[in-house]
């Protein structure tokens, strides 16, 4: 089982739709699939057409009375199964103080389900907070998009002292370009400069287009309603990438 989390420090960056979108193209290539919904405003979910709603919320999940299998739905596609968001995720991080080894949580609740899947996205909300170092703690990738823009490369910059600071050096850190406006000479510009000085990022750009914004009308993944495109392109060579990093990653353990 790999953890992958798609996380960023900033909204706004097309986190939800990379990852309801590499979801279902991984669950296409063959791949068991689950999506954890951590992000209280269940965007992840809707697009999926599950209600965010945990009987119990968060509290009882953290605290052991609910296990994660008996809260997993299936969605509409094969191999592709979700753990849907409750608005009460937005008071994960004091659920999560209140416990001993507070980052070590989310580790826990995903150990019994590594048989059954190959890959866990968690779709996780924007900022820096024990929930946030709980993903870390969980994950084997960080999954991060940054549209080409100063801000987002300050929020880039930000985590990769954040990770370096806190010694979380098994943690792959693997930014790529999302939301981006090919038109744009700065976009342009900041991508050449980018890939120069930090090898790490994919190659793989997520254009911005109005089908991606679709998904929230349509409420399904690209693939669900839209055969081929430029976008549904770029999630399937985003994937491979990933793919190859996993498989590098692996072999140096």
């Amino acid at each position: 089982m790999n953890v992958l989390a798609v996380y960023s420090i900033k909204g706004g960056v097309g986190k939800t739709s990379s990852t309801v979108n590499l979801a279902h193209t991984a669950a296409r290539s063959g791949h068991r699939i689950l999506v954890w919904d951590l992000d209280p405003q269940g965007a992840s979910s809707y697009y999926f057409r599950v209600k965010p709603k945990i009987k119990g919320g968060s509290k009882d999940l953290i605290a052991g009375k609910r296990e994660l299998d008996g809260l997993i739905k299936g969605t509409d596609f094969e191999n592709l199964d979700l753990l849907p968001a409750d608005f009460s995720f937005r008071n994960l991080d004091l659920v999560l103080d209140a416990k001993k080894k507070p980052t070590r949580q989310l580790k826990k609740l995903l150990k019994p389900l590594a048989e059954e899947y190959d890959f866990i996205f968690l779709d996780c909300p924007p900022n820096i907070s024990l929930l946030s170092e709980a993903v870390f703690e969980a994950a084997d990738i960080l999954l991060s998009p940054i549209i080409p823009t100063t801000l987002s490369l300050r929020t880039l910059e930000q985590l990769e002292k954040f990770i370096e600071d806190n010694d979380l050096h098994k943690l792959e850190l693997i930014p790529f370009f999302s939301m981006v406006d090919r038109r744009k000479k700065m976009h342009r510009d900041i991508m050449v400069n980018l890939l120069e000085t930090h090898p790490g990022i994919l190659t793989t750009a997520i254009p911005y287009a109005s089908d991606i914004e679709r998904m929230g009308l349509e409420r399904m993944p690209l693939g669900g309603y839209t055969k081929k495109s430029q976008s549904t392109v770029a999630y399937d060579a985003l994937w491979q990438e990933i793919l190859i990093r996993v498989t590098h990653s692996k072999s140096k353990i």
